[in-house]
């Protein structure tokens, strides 16, 4: 019998990435931006790789919950100076978009891959930093966390890696466009307040927040989880009654799991469910 691509590849937790952390516990893996020094920028290889590695998460049935963060207090302070922003300056269009669509297929595939991520934010997290967060379902911010979409600053339109999509759906249009035009920081309580973040902790606490949020995700219903998200996101360019019939077709196969029924057996034994993923 083929076996399904799933199958097919090495698990994710056997790969050892050249350019961030990645460490994976249980059905959890945490995903660390790893250059503190810099405050975690990102380059043209740091980019390929997460894109190539939240692609390998559609494959990898073991996993069901992932988290981001960033190591020494930051999360990241977006494409490095140096490394990016000087070599763009000497390229070519057909160069530059080809950059352009590879950094925006990072978050295309942070959007399709199954798994619910949380992102873990201390410190600055600005620029594609500030996209990654945005990309990710759900966001924790450590107190004095600042967040800014810094693209205007460099000369650069707002409209970089999906932010005028997704940005408005979070926060607002007129909040969407503040940030986008003027570039300017947005504090961790006023992430909070605007949608951004689903809640703000103790300095040097949003990882350990994040993964306490990840392992209540990773103990439901991981099929069920990954329709949700499937959802959440298609249903934007749905009508309210094509999003009601999708939904309806998504509910009965998650009726048809065995999850459902551990469920229901859980209930009428007036016990905890054990959710198995399937």
């Amino acid at each position: 019998m083929m076996k399904r691509q799933s199958e097919a590849r090495a698990p994710l937790s056997d790969y050892r990435p050249e350019h961030f952390q990645l460490a994976v516990e249980g059905a959890i893996a945490t995903i660390t931006l790893d250059r503190p020094e810099k405050k975690n920028p990102l380059t043209f290889e740091s980019y390929a790789e997460l894109r190539d590695t939240f692609h390998a998460l559609r494959f990898d049935e073991t996993i069901t919950t992932v988290v981001v963060t960033g190591a020494g207090g930051n999360f990241s302070s977006g494409g490095d100076v140096f490394e990016i922003i000087e070599p763009l300056t000497k390229l070519e269009a057909a160069d530059l978009h080809a950059f352009t669509t590879m950094t925006g297929d990072l978050v295309k595939e942070m959007r399709a891959c199954p798994q619910p991520i949380v992102a873990a934010v201390e410190g600055v997290c600005a620029g594609a930093g500030a996209i990654v967060a945005m990309a990710s379902d759900m966001r924790v911010a450590g107190e004095g966390a600042k967040t800014a979409f810094l693209f205007n600053r460099v000369g650069l339109a707002g409209c970089d890696m999906g932010a005028c999509a997704l940005l408005p759906r979070i926060v607002g249009q007129g909040r969407a466009s503040e940030l986008l035009y003027t570039g300017r920081f947005m504090s961790a309580e006023e992430g909070e307040c605007w949608g951004f973040y689903n809640r703000i902790v103790g300095k040097g606490e949003a990882l350990a927040s994040a993964k306490d949020l990840a392992g209540a995700l990773a103990s439901g219903p991981a099929y069920a989880n990954s329709l949700t998200k499937r959802m959440l996101h298609t249903e934007w360019a749905m009508s309210v009654d094509a999003a009601i019939d999708s939904e309806a077709i998504a509910q009965a196969l998650c009726m048809k799991t065995a999850d459902f029924r551990r469920a229901f057996e859980a209930f009428a034994a007036k016990t905890k469910p054990v959710f198995e993923g399937n």
